[in-house]
């Protein structure tokens, strides 16, 4: 591959999703480094002032400053970008600082926002909470069904956020649907696509504006670093996002940048494995415990859309135990392979029980409006042999009585 060639969409865009994964967005120095390479620099030099004016007047391509442009974090923005199928990413030093901005960049006191109501805790705080200090409206729906969308529609809408599978109750949105809806009426549709990545699911597809990332999960999925991604078309990006960002600086730092793009190399491997791996233990869980939330088994109530939509069921998945809180935590406290851990997307298996962790600050008769109860628990399947983990499984179940 040439010095270039990695940045060069109309070669990049021509390769398969494995091959943008581990080549696209790459740009090499003079050195010929195979590796990217990690720029850990907060400021650039100029020759002279007048290449300085330039860059900052927009007239001359390059650096000015790393809150806004680091040679590591565009290796890593174009990457994102060529395996999203979007024109233009930008990237912020945690998903959540992502979800924020691709909100908060387009909306305005008066506005008012449709949202998804099976969401992550901190993204229901967003709407919940953040948005409506501002004077935005916001109204919660079960995305499951699209009817309630339009149902919940107001002259000054301006956007639709969901995520799809939805943390950690599993809803899955009918993209096609809902994106429709928004597009025929001039409303921006914000997709958090953190559970699936574009190796799984491509919202823009379906007609998504603007996909969304914590890029800690999947994309990292080693548990090293925080990171998060916003995609859309250059237009969105450049003059609704770029403005708020560049003022406001969630900054996702170079070294981040970089482990993110070594996790990319490998994530088409690790999440068909461990798609694989989670079908295999979910399969076990059917039976074992009061209900299974698994898109990628025929017994969830979305099934054939979930896989209509996604090419494999990705790793993530929700139980649930008769016994409440007490028998979950008993579960818990049992496992000795698996991790008692909030995380998801890690190549190691974690369980967690979200109405004590992910959930906590979500006000209990949300939490059950939501559908999670406090015998459910999320389970990460990881890279481990899926017998291994079913076995602990197994003996944790007995041990809290299942």
């Amino acid at each position: 591959m040439k010095r270039k060639t990695g940045q060069d969409r109309t070669i990049t865009q021509n390769w398969r999703p494995a091959t943008q994964a581990v080549r696209g967005g790459t740009a090499r120095s003079e050195y010929g480094e195979t590796s990217e390479a990690l720029f850990l620099t907060s400021g650039y030099a100029y020759d002279c002032a007048g290449d300085a004016a330039a860059r900052f007047a927009g007239e001359q391509v390059g650096m000015t400053y790393s809150r806004l442009q680091n040679p590591t974090v565009e290796m890593l923005e174009q990457r994102i970008a060529l395996l999203e199928g979007a024109e233009a990413c930008r990237t912020m030093a945690t998903g959540m600082a992502a979800m924020t901005a691709a909100l908060l960049c387009q909306l305005q006191q008066g506005d008012h926002l449709v949202g998804g109501r099976a969401a992550f805790g901190s993204c229901r705080w967003l709407t919940d909470t953040l948005l409506p200090k501002f004077g935005i409206a916001t109204t919660v729906v079960d995305a499951r069904d699209p009817q309630a969308f339009i149902d919940a529609l107001r002259p000054e809408t301006k956007v639709f956020f969901f995520e799809t599978p939805a943390n950690p109750t599993m809803d899955v949105v009918d993209l096609a649907a809902v994106c429709a809806i928004a597009r025929e009426r001039g409303i921006t549709t914000v997709v958090d696509n953190a559970f699936a990545t574009p190796a799984l699911q491509r919202p823009m597809e379906f007609g998504a504006d603007v996909v969304a990332y914590s890029a800690t999960k999947m994309m990292d999925g080693q548990g090293r670093v925080l990171a998060g991604a916003v995609c859309g078309t250059q237009d969105w990006i450049d003059n609704t996002l770029l403005p708020f960002t560049r003022n406001t600086g969630p900054t996702l730092s170079a070294f981040n940048a970089w482990v993110v793009l070594k996790g990319l190399e490998t994530l088409d491997l690790r999440i068909r494995r461990q798609s694989d791996n989670s079908v295999k233990v979910g399969r076990f869980l059917e039976g074992r415990v009061a209900r299974v939330m698994h898109p990628g088994l025929p017994s969830h109530p979305q099934h054939e859309l979930a896989m209509a939509q996604m090419s494999a069921a990705g790793p993530i998945f929700a139980l649930e135990v008769p016994g409440g809180r007490t028998q979950a935590h008993a579960l818990l406290d049992a496992l000795e392979l698996v991790d008692i851990s909030n995380n998801i997307g890690d190549s190691r298996s974690l369980m967690t029980h979200p109405s004590s962790t992910t959930h906590s600050g979500v006000a209990e008769e949300k939490r059950l409006e939501m559908g999670i109860g406090e015998g459910m628990l999320r389970l990460n399947v990881g890279l481990e042999d899926a017998d291994d983990v079913i076995e602990d499984l197994d003996q944790a179940l007995r041990r809290a009585g299942l």
